[in-house]
């Protein structure tokens, strides 16, 4: 079974990986991807890394810090607290009450996705990291992991992005 460090020093290089990718082409491009702010981009790469530090931690219902486990939700909750000092709280759905809407060809690093996994709106949440991909605690497998946001699961269930640094 592979160490914590070596899971991490995996995950980070995925993500440097992901972000020397090539940049699309004028034609690939949508005009929302040029509408959005700068923001702080270096506290949306901090919450991405300290994201990917926490894969293969334990899922528990309700839980709030690695040690115990993480559920979606406390998993966002205490990422965001360390990694930038800002506090949310609660459900999935309060935390997205909380943040600014965001298009979907807009997200970066950092950025909260919303799922609808219970037929009820924002039911579930996950840390964008890029390249299409965000880090969650699902209650499945029982460990945080990183899912490509097109799996067929989470595109059908995909609800909204939010912001917390523009």
């Amino acid at each position: 079974m592979p160490t914590r460090s070596t899971i991490i020093a995996c995950g980070l290089a995925i993500f440097l990986a992901a972000c020397g990718s090539t940049p699309p082409t004028p034609e690939q491009a949508t005009p929302a991807l040029s509408s959005r702010p700068a923001g702080l981009p270096g506290v949306g790469h901090e919450i991405a890394l300290y994201a990917l530090g926490l894969i293969d931690t334990g899922y528990r219902f309700g839980g709030k810090n690695p040690e115990a486990g993480l559920d979606c939700s406390g998993m966002v909750s205490y990422i965001f607290g360390q990694a930038s000092g800002l506090k949310l709280n609660g459900s999935a759905a309060d935390i997205a009450r909380a943040g600014r809407p965001v298009r979907r060809g807009e997200l970066r690093p950092g950025d909260l996705v919303f799922f609808n996994t219970r037929n009820a709106p924002f039911t579930h949440v996950g840390i964008y990291i890029g390249d299409d991909r965000f880090v969650h605690a699902p209650s499945s497998n029982g460990r945080v992991r990183i899912d490509p946001m097109n799996a067929p699961y989470y595109a059908q269930r995909f609800d909204a992005a939010r912001t917390y640094f523009d």
